[in-house]
Protein backbone atom coordinates (compact mmCIF):
# COMPACT_ATOMS: atom_id res chain seq x y z
CA UNK A 1 0.00 0.00 0.00
CA UNK A 2 1.36 3.41 -0.99
CA UNK A 3 2.19 5.72 1.92
CA UNK A 4 0.56 9.13 1.85
CA UNK A 5 3.09 11.97 1.53
CA UNK A 6 3.58 13.60 4.93
CA UNK A 7 3.23 17.40 4.86
CA UNK A 8 4.33 19.47 7.87
CA UNK A 9 2.32 22.72 8.21
CA UNK A 10 4.17 25.35 10.27
CA UNK A 11 1.50 28.02 10.89
CA UNK A 12 0.62 29.93 14.04
CA UNK A 13 -3.01 30.64 13.08
CA UNK A 14 -5.10 27.56 13.97
CA UNK A 15 -7.95 28.41 11.59
CA UNK A 16 -5.62 28.61 8.58
CA UNK A 17 -3.75 25.46 9.62
CA UNK A 18 -7.01 23.54 10.02
CA UNK A 19 -8.32 24.69 6.63
CA UNK A 20 -5.10 23.62 4.93
CA UNK A 21 -5.06 20.30 6.80
CA UNK A 22 -8.63 19.44 5.78
CA UNK A 23 -7.91 20.14 2.11
CA UNK A 24 -4.66 18.17 2.14
CA UNK A 25 -6.34 15.22 3.84
CA UNK A 26 -9.15 15.20 1.27
CA UNK A 27 -6.55 15.05 -1.51
CA UNK A 28 -4.51 12.08 -0.36
CA UNK A 29 -1.88 13.85 1.75
CA UNK A 30 -1.07 13.38 5.45
CA UNK A 31 -0.81 16.80 7.17
CA UNK A 32 0.78 17.47 10.56
CA UNK A 33 0.51 20.87 12.25
CA UNK A 34 3.11 22.76 14.26
CA UNK A 35 2.40 26.26 15.58
CA UNK A 36 6.00 27.47 15.92
CA UNK A 37 9.61 26.58 15.20
CA UNK A 38 10.13 24.51 18.34
CA UNK A 39 7.05 22.37 17.68
CA UNK A 40 8.08 22.00 14.05
CA UNK A 41 11.55 20.81 15.03
CA UNK A 42 10.05 18.20 17.35
CA UNK A 43 7.89 16.89 14.51
CA UNK A 44 10.88 16.77 12.17
CA UNK A 45 13.01 15.00 14.76
CA UNK A 46 10.28 12.38 15.16
CA UNK A 47 9.45 11.80 11.48
CA UNK A 48 11.01 13.53 8.49
CA UNK A 49 8.23 15.07 6.35
CA UNK A 50 8.04 14.84 2.57
CA UNK A 51 7.47 18.61 2.32
CA UNK A 52 7.09 21.61 4.63
CA UNK A 53 4.54 24.43 4.33
CA UNK A 54 6.26 27.21 6.27
CA UNK A 55 4.62 30.50 7.31
CA UNK A 56 6.92 33.53 7.09
CA UNK A 57 5.62 35.28 10.23
CA UNK A 58 5.88 33.01 13.28
CA UNK A 59 6.30 33.63 17.03
CA UNK A 60 9.93 33.27 18.03
CA UNK A 61 11.99 32.29 15.00
CA UNK A 62 10.73 33.53 11.64
CA UNK A 63 10.07 31.25 8.71
CA UNK A 64 13.21 32.60 7.03
CA UNK A 65 15.35 31.62 10.02
CA UNK A 66 13.83 28.14 10.09
CA UNK A 67 14.33 27.65 6.35
CA UNK A 68 18.01 28.59 6.71
CA UNK A 69 18.43 26.22 9.67
CA UNK A 70 16.84 23.27 7.88
CA UNK A 71 18.80 23.92 4.69
CA UNK A 72 22.06 23.85 6.67
CA UNK A 73 21.19 20.50 8.32
CA UNK A 74 22.18 17.43 6.29
CA UNK A 75 19.06 15.54 7.46
CA UNK A 76 16.59 18.18 6.25
CA UNK A 77 18.56 19.72 3.38
CA UNK A 78 16.59 18.00 0.63
CA UNK A 79 13.10 18.37 2.14
CA UNK A 80 11.07 20.76 -0.08
CA UNK A 81 10.00 23.97 1.65
CA UNK A 82 7.08 26.07 0.43
CA UNK A 83 6.92 29.51 2.04
CA UNK A 84 3.44 30.76 2.96
CA UNK A 85 3.15 34.52 3.42
CA UNK A 86 1.13 37.65 2.82
CA UNK A 87 4.32 39.42 1.70
CA UNK A 88 4.05 39.45 -2.09
CA UNK A 89 6.69 41.98 -3.14
CA UNK A 90 9.50 40.64 -5.30
CA UNK A 91 12.30 41.42 -2.76
CA UNK A 92 10.40 39.35 -0.20
CA UNK A 93 9.99 36.48 -2.66
CA UNK A 94 13.71 36.58 -3.45
CA UNK A 95 14.51 36.62 0.29
CA UNK A 96 12.37 33.52 0.78
CA UNK A 97 14.03 31.69 -2.09
CA UNK A 98 17.50 32.77 -0.95
CA UNK A 99 16.73 31.41 2.52
CA UNK A 100 16.22 27.98 0.98
CA UNK A 101 12.53 27.83 0.05
CA UNK A 102 11.72 25.83 -3.09
CA UNK A 103 8.57 27.79 -3.80
CA UNK A 104 6.65 30.78 -2.52
CA UNK A 105 2.87 31.06 -2.07
CA UNK A 106 1.27 34.42 -1.37
CA UNK A 107 -1.85 34.57 0.80
CA UNK A 108 -4.68 34.39 -0.02
CA UNK A 109 -4.25 31.38 -2.30
CA UNK A 110 -6.67 28.86 -3.77
CA UNK A 111 -6.76 25.24 -2.64
CA UNK A 112 -6.02 24.06 -6.17
CA UNK A 113 -2.97 26.31 -6.47
CA UNK A 114 -1.63 25.07 -3.14
CA UNK A 115 -2.15 21.41 -4.09
CA UNK A 116 -0.54 21.95 -7.50
CA UNK A 117 2.52 23.52 -5.93
CA UNK A 118 2.86 20.74 -3.35
CA UNK A 119 2.60 18.06 -6.03
CA UNK A 120 5.16 19.93 -8.12
CA UNK A 121 7.81 20.00 -5.38
CA UNK A 122 7.11 16.35 -4.54
CA UNK A 123 7.65 15.41 -8.19
CA UNK A 124 10.85 17.42 -8.35
CA UNK A 125 12.12 15.73 -5.19
CA UNK A 126 11.72 12.26 -6.70
CA UNK A 127 15.08 11.30 -8.25
CA UNK A 128 15.10 10.74 -11.99
CA UNK A 129 16.22 7.20 -12.81
CA UNK A 130 19.37 7.40 -14.88
CA UNK A 131 22.69 5.62 -14.77
CA UNK A 132 24.66 8.07 -16.90
CA UNK A 133 27.92 9.65 -15.78
CA UNK A 134 28.72 13.07 -17.28
CA UNK A 135 32.10 14.78 -17.06
CA UNK A 136 32.99 18.36 -17.97
CA UNK A 137 35.89 20.57 -16.94
CA UNK A 138 36.52 18.86 -13.60
CA UNK A 139 32.83 18.30 -12.77
CA UNK A 140 31.66 14.69 -12.63
CA UNK A 141 27.95 13.89 -12.23
CA UNK A 142 27.25 10.24 -11.37
CA UNK A 143 23.59 9.62 -12.11
CA UNK A 144 23.52 6.08 -10.71
CA UNK A 145 24.90 7.17 -7.33
CA UNK A 146 23.22 10.60 -7.48
CA UNK A 147 26.56 12.24 -6.63
CA UNK A 148 28.58 15.19 -7.89
CA UNK A 149 32.32 15.79 -7.56
CA UNK A 150 34.48 18.80 -8.46
CA UNK A 151 38.14 17.98 -9.13
CA UNK A 152 37.67 14.70 -7.29
CA UNK A 153 36.07 16.23 -4.18
CA UNK A 154 32.43 15.43 -3.27
CA UNK A 155 29.98 18.30 -3.72
CA UNK A 156 26.67 18.50 -1.88
CA UNK A 157 23.83 19.75 -4.09
CA UNK A 158 20.09 19.78 -3.53
CA UNK A 159 17.71 17.78 -5.74
CA UNK A 160 16.73 20.76 -7.90
CA UNK A 161 20.35 21.87 -8.35
CA UNK A 162 21.25 18.27 -9.28
CA UNK A 163 18.63 18.26 -12.06
CA UNK A 164 19.71 21.72 -13.22
CA UNK A 165 23.37 20.67 -13.37
CA UNK A 166 22.52 17.46 -15.20
CA UNK A 167 20.54 19.35 -17.84
CA UNK A 168 23.33 21.88 -18.36
CA UNK A 169 25.95 19.11 -18.58
CA UNK A 170 23.86 17.28 -21.15
CA UNK A 171 23.95 20.42 -23.33
CA UNK A 172 27.41 21.99 -22.81
CA UNK A 173 28.30 25.31 -24.45
CA UNK A 174 24.65 25.99 -25.34
CA UNK A 175 22.86 29.04 -23.94
CA UNK A 176 19.49 28.35 -22.29
CA UNK A 177 17.03 31.08 -21.37
CA UNK A 178 15.41 31.09 -17.96
CA UNK A 179 12.11 30.08 -19.53
CA UNK A 180 13.76 27.14 -21.32
CA UNK A 181 15.33 25.99 -18.05
CA UNK A 182 11.95 26.17 -16.31
CA UNK A 183 10.48 24.04 -19.11
CA UNK A 184 13.26 21.44 -19.15
CA UNK A 185 14.31 21.23 -15.48
CA UNK A 186 11.14 22.02 -13.55
CA UNK A 187 8.69 20.83 -16.20
CA UNK A 188 5.66 22.09 -14.27
CA UNK A 189 6.52 25.75 -13.97
CA UNK A 190 3.09 27.29 -14.37
CA UNK A 191 3.36 28.94 -10.94
CA UNK A 192 7.10 29.61 -10.93
CA UNK A 193 8.82 32.87 -11.81
CA UNK A 194 11.97 33.17 -13.89
CA UNK A 195 13.77 34.63 -10.85
CA UNK A 196 13.55 31.12 -9.35
CA UNK A 197 16.12 29.98 -11.92
CA UNK A 198 18.57 32.69 -10.81
CA UNK A 199 18.30 31.59 -7.19
CA UNK A 200 18.99 27.93 -8.00
CA UNK A 201 21.89 28.83 -10.31
CA UNK A 202 23.36 30.85 -7.43
CA UNK A 203 22.98 27.86 -5.09
CA UNK A 204 24.57 25.55 -7.67
CA UNK A 205 27.56 27.85 -8.13
CA UNK A 206 28.06 28.13 -4.38
CA UNK A 207 27.92 24.34 -4.01
CA UNK A 208 30.47 23.80 -6.79
CA UNK A 209 32.95 26.25 -5.28
CA UNK A 210 35.67 26.80 -7.86
CA UNK A 211 33.62 24.83 -10.38
CA UNK A 212 30.88 27.43 -10.15
CA UNK A 213 32.79 29.55 -12.67
CA UNK A 214 31.90 26.98 -15.33
CA UNK A 215 28.23 28.03 -15.06
CA UNK A 216 28.23 31.29 -16.99
CA UNK A 217 25.68 34.07 -17.25
CA UNK A 218 25.09 35.30 -20.80
CA UNK A 219 23.65 38.77 -20.37
CA UNK A 220 20.20 39.15 -21.89
CA UNK A 221 20.10 35.49 -22.94
CA UNK A 222 20.39 33.07 -20.00
CA UNK A 223 22.93 30.51 -18.76
CA UNK A 224 25.37 27.97 -20.15
CA UNK A 225 27.97 25.57 -18.81
CA UNK A 226 31.41 25.44 -20.36
CA UNK A 227 34.65 23.57 -19.82
CA UNK A 228 36.64 26.79 -20.31
CA UNK A 229 35.12 29.65 -18.28
CA UNK A 230 35.52 33.22 -19.48
CA UNK A 231 37.89 35.37 -17.46
CA UNK A 232 35.19 37.74 -16.26
CA UNK A 233 32.02 35.74 -15.74
CA UNK A 234 29.08 37.96 -14.86
CA UNK A 235 27.19 37.29 -11.65
CA UNK A 236 23.51 36.41 -11.81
Amino acid sequence: MRTQPRILIVEDEPAIAELISVNLRHNGLAPTWAEDGDAAQREIDAVLPDAILLDWMLPGQSGLDLARRWRSDARTRSVPILMLTARGDEPDKVAGLDAGADDYITKPFSTQELLARIRAVLRRRAPEKTDETITLGGIVLDGAAHRVTWQGRPVKVGPTEFKLLRFLLRHPERVHSRQQLLDKVWGDHVFLEERTVDVHVKRLRESLGGGGALVETVRGAGYRITAQPAGGREAA
